[in-house]
């Protein structure tokens, strides 16, 4: 997932919250089907989640890159 991360950290930080956003609701989505017996959606669960924290870490290196004045 190392080019997926640099795709990621191209992009703008209005488009990383736009992504967190659409991958909490595909893991909400994900979760219901989890719940409803449907197998397949464990590895996609598992996928997302990642998918989301590294989103998430990245507008928090953001955030944090902001107020430190760098």
């Amino acid at each position: 997932m190392a080019r997926g991360i640099e795709k990621l950290r191209d992009q703008g930080t209005s488009e990383l919250g736009a992504r967190a956003n659409e991958l909490a609701e595909q893991v909400f989505r994900l979760r219901f089907q989890l719940s409803t017996g449907q197998a397949e959606a464990v590895t996609k669960l598992r996928s997302a989640r990642k998918d989301l924290a590294r989103v998430k870490t990245l507008l928090r290196e953001r955030e944090l890159r902001k107020t430190d004045g760098k």
